[in-house]
């Protein structure tokens, strides 16, 4: 008795140990330590060879870490062996698309086919996957139509997404209209989407739409509008950086950047440096030379290796 007695006692703690295993390797990935959850994943899944979850986990380490053979050789696994599981073929395509991205166009011809049937399969598998119809609006936008590559089909799938979410479907419509250089009709999407949902996103996708089409001042009016709804600092830096680039609204443009620098913190993402080289651009429009030396000179001062903070300080030397 006493064997079969060892091995009751042994086996609860087998399973804790793999399930401690994964909620590390789990916080290692929220903590972004991606190269520490790959190392914890590999050599626990040399003891599990045959674990999902940590199979799926190893993959998003190396997806994350941009290795992108690694990741594909493991959501490849998890099709294999979960074949009707929509989100593992949703991140096989994705990190077969990256790959793709990654080597010439010459050779990322090679992936098309297998993206497509992985995107293709994740849509069939589950019709509410929301991210795969994302995923195939822009595949099929972006490929040449000699490839597979169909405006109508990518259409067919943001029409999916309107059904399943009228903010996706709207800002899928504005994106592939966008894309093919329809601006108008990607305005009238964008502002359906604000009106509906009204996310920070829906904002930026609009706010884009009106920079690339040199619509300056439209785009600092939307800004000013989400700031209204979101009153997020980050927003400040960028009616700055709208006037700054375009030369107007100068004043706004320098009293957005002060706040932005007086509230900053890191989750605002841009560093102050950047929000110093736009008051630089500021003040060399407006012809303080002074001014615009003592901003791009802290600008430099916190990052000296940005070549376009060089660039600006050389400009702002010859007025």
């Amino acid at each position: 008795m006493r064997p079969l007695f060892i091995f009751i006692l042994i086996v609860p703690f087998i399973g804790l140990g793999q399930s401690s295993t994964i909620d590390t390797a789990k916080q290692f990935l929220q903590n972004k330590k991606y190269n520490q959850a790959e190392t914890a994943l590999e050599a626990y899944l040399i003891e599990a060879p045959n674990d999902i979850e940590g199979i799926e986990l190893l993959g998003d380490a190396y997806g994350q870490q941009e290795k992108w053979d690694e990741a594909i050789e493991s959501y490849k696994k998890l099709v294999e062996q979960k074949p009707y599981v929509a989100n593992y073929h949703y991140k096989y395509g994705g990190a077969l698309g990256m790959k793709a991205l990654s080597v010439s166009k010459l050779r990322a011809v090679a992936y098309i086919g297998d993206i497509k049937s992985a995107f293709l399969k994740a849509a069939e598998l589950d019709a509410k996957h929301v991210n795969t119809r994302w995923a195939l609006v822009e595949l099929y936008m972006q490929l040449p139509g000699i490839v597979g590559g169909s405006k109508s089909k990518s259409l067919k799938y943001a029409e999916e997404l309107e059904v399943l979410s009228k903010v996706d479907g709207y800002l899928a419509k504005g994106y592939i209209y966008e894309y093919d250089n329809e601006p108008e009709l990607a305005e009238e999407y964008y502002k359906k989407a604000i009106k509906i949902g009204g996310s920070l996103t829906c904002f930026d996708k609009l706010t884009h739409l009106y920079e690339t089409q040199k619509k300056p001042e439209k785009a600092i009016a939307n800004i000013e509008e989400a700031q209204v709804k979101h009153k997020r600092n980050a927003l400040h830096y960028q009616i700055g950086k709208v006037a700054a680039e375009y030369n107007l609204q100068l004043d706004k443009g320098e009293q957005c950047l002060q706040i932005y620098i007086k509230n900053y913190s890191a989750a605002d993402g841009v560093p102050k440096a950047w929000a110093h080289y736009r008051l630089a651009q500021i003040q060399k429009h407006k012809g303080d030379k002074s001014e615009a030396l003592r901003y791009i000179d802290l600008a430099i001062a916190a990052l000296p290796k940005i070549e376009v903070f060089q660039e600006e300080k050389s400009d702002i030397l010859k007025l």
